[in-house]
């Protein structure tokens, strides 16, 4: 299967291949047909499966015959979660659309909003953006949503969990009542079911291929049952016994980032810290030197964990496990991308175990453990129980 196969004109096929892409995943084998059919779908599929393409390649086909920009105007309207994403989305569109004469631009707060007013004054054919800069931007009048032609959610359960219910249901109201919807989410909860009964076509069509992506079969996973007091030390350990050369390592919270920082610098051992407390600025610069190779490590609380595109990056840290099962998935999902080979190390501690089972139960298998000299474990975590219930949730 080839993407001219799919429908798709020549100025797409040339510039993704241009770009590598050899033949299309199963989200776009999928996808795309459907959507340049016209159709509202409703996808879940995981990060690192080729979801962007498989909205934007059928987007761009159907923007350039139909009708062109107007002032203050948009025909396509991508919502994101987050800034990092905003910008990786745009980024791509724009790589994707080389060969066309249609325009993108990527909207987010923490920067200023004039000069994002001036980009809008001849109109956009695709924009990428956050939910609240759009709706200060509708608010005060910089742009309209009466010719706009389709909408996406993209990572629509992120979305929920970041709170931006309301904000999504106050652009929703805005938009034309004829457009063609897409919403791509990793999953697919009752909250995420209820976002698509307000927005999705009710014969919508639905594509999953999250039962054969989850696992992530093609990225190596493997744990270390580790004290609490020791982990920036088993850290430090892993990073020089086992050479690891770039490494995402996450964390639950941006004081505990900074500290893992300093921690490292003392064992001479260079990183640099990502998360909300940050300026845009330094995020994006950061973001770019870990690209480029300029940075090593670099430590990243969960805003960060669909925000970071690295096409190469071989190697994932879970220094804290998360609290939900499903971060777990999008957090190893920034490595073995689009089928590459890749890695995804936690550091688990006694009381991280309720949390391990969740995973596990959610992987369907329990994650290989490794041990290192030097660092014995006094309080011993647990072999994990795939149906491990909580107390709080059983049933007597």
């Amino acid at each position: 299967m080839s993407f001219s196969n799919l429908g798709l004109s020549t100025p797409i096929v040339e510039a993704v291949t241009g770009l590598g892409y050899a033949q299309p995943t199963d989200i776009q084998t999928q996808a795309i047909p459907e959507i340049l059919s016209g159709k509202d779908i409703i996808a879940a599929a995981q990060t690192g499966t080729g979801k962007t393409a498989s909205f934007v390649l059928p987007m761009l086909e159907k923007l350039t015959t139909t009708n062109k920009l107007r002032g203050k105007r948009i025909r396509a309207l991508v919502l994101v979660p987050t800034r990092e994403l905003a910008i990786q989305v745009e980024s791509n569109i724009k790589r994707y659309s080389e060969n066309l004469e249609l325009s993108s631009m990527a909207m987010y707060g923490g920067t200023e909003i004039e000069p994002q007013k001036q980009q809008l004054i001849w109109g956009v054919d695709i924009l990428v953006a956050t939910p609240g800069r759009l709706l200060d931007m509708a608010h005060q009048r910089a742009l309209h949503f009466d010719v706009l032609e389709f909408l996406v959610l993209d990572e629509a359960d992120r979305m929920l969990d970041m709170g931006f219910i309301d904000d999504i249901n106050k652009i929703i109201e805005r938009l034309p009542v004829k457009r063609q919807n897409l919403l791509f989410s990793a999953t697919i909860s009752a909250d995420v079911r209820a976002l698509a009964k307000r927005t999705i076509d009710p014969n919508a069509c639905e594509i999953s291929t999250v039962s054969k992506q989850s696992s992530k079969p093609q990225i190596k996973q493997w744990l270390v049952t580790v004290d609490k007091s020791n982990k920036s030390a088993l850290l430090s350990h892993l990073i020089k016994e086992q050479q690891w050369q770039q490494a995402l390592i996450f964390i639950e919270t941006k004081h505990g980032a900074a500290k893992l920082v300093s921690q490292l610098a003392k064992r001479d051992i260079s990183a640099e810290s990502i998360h909300s407390g940050r300026t845009q600025a330094v995020r994006e610069q950061i973001l770019a030197d870990f690209k480029s190779g300029k940075i090593q490590f670099l430590v990243a609380t969960g805003i960060a964990a669909r925000g970071i595109d690295i096409g190469e990056l071989s190697l994932v840290i879970n220094y804290d496990l998360p609290d939900k099962a499903d971060d777990y998935i999008h957090r190893i999902g920034r490595t073995g991308r689009a089928g590459a080979a890749g890695e995804a190390v936690s550091l688990v501690a006694k009381d991280n175990f309720r949390n391990l089972c969740a995973i596990e139960s959610r992987l369907g298998h329990v994650i290989e453990r490794k041990a290192f000299e030097g660092f014995d474990v006094k309080k011993v975590v647990p072999v994990s129980i795939l149906n491990y219930v909580p107390k709080n949730k059983r049933v007597n």
